[in-house]
């Protein structure tokens, strides 16, 4: 969504005004999904601060995935905002551009709280604009007994692209199954599947001076091997998303696939799995891409301070931690106590916790859905046969320069 700073300023002068008027002390917050989704302990805390900020009450707003985002730039732009969102990462550099967020003052004390690359997702000029809230890094699932099956050690999953190909290709000619689940709909985690292997094989997109490097023999080499990958994988991956990918894997249709650990409990014991870290690229060293979704302070609102005060609030380091815990996420701060916990009792977090100081952030542009379907292109160009991966990348590198 193209936003203008010309929409913006009469936004600021009706919000404003309405709530000169008005002096509601109310702090509307805008949240995807349900109140099954950690909602108990959002109430909790709510109403601690509530507590510690007489005068001041706190309306959750819960709103469906996929319209919440949306609902929260409309009323900005319509100078009616919400005083906090909950939103993706990915959106706060054009939010801040379009002057319609707050950065967030935090200690040093603060920003050592979270990993590096994790506050990578969330800064841009120098500057925090989301405080985050969910996060997720993606590992290499495999079935175990398709791996056997194919003649393979069904305890040693691959470490190299090479080893992945390899097991894909015996998986897919000794058994009746692909060897591989592989994203290529036209879909925002196409993109996000191909990141990982930008930076398993030691890629960018936009570096920290905020030029795009896409074009680089790194990203050259990532996206051959992507549509390489095709060969061995499930028919037509353009009409698959990452989330069409569990169904194979759990009816043992794909040997192996990447996803987050949102996914150890929806396959649960359908078959005998594993999980590690995604393979690397001969160029590259163990990564995965971060996704960070945040709370965002929207300007206009009347009660900015207040809102700046009680998201700092929601996402301190214990509070963060019970919500997590009560969401099912991946910690954002890896070195809490409760983590060894969950790495004791559930060894299968280890390779998505591990992959955390490694990880690169989603690439932080002005126009997230331009970016988007740029790498979407040039991965269903390459995956389709259409296009060699240096004319891809090529191409890709020059449109790019449009959204940075």
């Amino acid at each position: 969504m193209k936003l203008t700073k010309i929409l913006l300023g009469g936004a600021l002068l009706l919000s404003s005004a309405t709530f000169a008027v008005a002096q509601d002390q109310s702090l509307q917050v805008i949240l995807c999904g349900d109140d099954t989704w950690g909602g108990e302990v959002n109430a909790k805390h709510a109403a601690e601060w509530e507590a510690n900020n007489p005068g001041y009450t706190v309306a959750f707003e819960y709103v469906p995935w996929g319209q919440c985002q949306e609902k929260a730039t409309t009323l900005a732009a319509a100078g009616t905002p919400a005083a906090v969102a909950y939103m993706g990462s990915r959106t706060l550099k054009q939010l801040a551009q379009n002057d319609l967020i707050l950065s967030h003052d935090l200690s040093e004390e603060e920003l050592n709280s979270w990993a590096g690359p994790i506050l990578g997702t969330v800064t841009a000029d120098g500057k925090v604009w989301g405080l985050p809230r969910a996060f997720s890094t993606k590992a290499l699932y495999w079935n175990k007994d398709l791996f056997e099956a194919a003649g393979l050690d069904p305890e040693s999953p691959p470490k190299t692209w090479d080893e992945m190909y390899e097991a894909a290709s015996a998986i897919k000619e000794n058994t009746d199954a692909d060897g591989f689940g592989l994203a290529a709909a036209s879909f925002d985690n196409t993109m996000h599947q191909f990141m990982n292997y930008v930076y398993t094989n030691g890629g960018e997109v936009i570096n920290e001076d905020g030029e795009i490097v896409f074009n680089s023999p790194n990203n050259v080499q990532a996206l051959e091997f992507y549509g390489k990958m095709a060969e061995v994988s499930q028919p037509g991956p353009v009409a698959y998303d990452r989330a069409k990918l569990r169904p194979l894997f759990v009816e043992s249709k794909i040997g192996m696939f990447i996803s987050g650990p949102w996914e150890r409990n929806a396959v649960g014991d359908a078959v005998n799995w594993g999980v590690a870290p995604i393979p690397v690229g001969p160029m590259g060293t163990p990564g995965t891409l971060l996704i960070t979704d945040s709370y965002a302070v929207f300007k206009g609102s009347g009660v900015e301070e207040a809102a700046l005060d009680f998201a700092k609030f929601m996402t301190s380091y214990d509070n963060q931690m019970e919500f997590e815990i009560a969401a099912g996420l991946t910690p954002l701060r890896p070195d809490h106590p409760e983590v060894a916990k969950m790495r004791e009792e559930d060894p299968t977090w280890n390779a998505f916790l591990d992959a955390i100081a490694t990880g690169g952030p989603e690439p932080f542009v002005t126009d997230y859905v331009g970016l988007q379907d740029v790498i979407n292109e040039a991965v269903q160009g390459v995956v389709l046969g259409e296009v060699e991966a240096a004319e891809a990348v090529e191409i890709a590198a020059e449109d790019l320069e449009d959204y940075k």
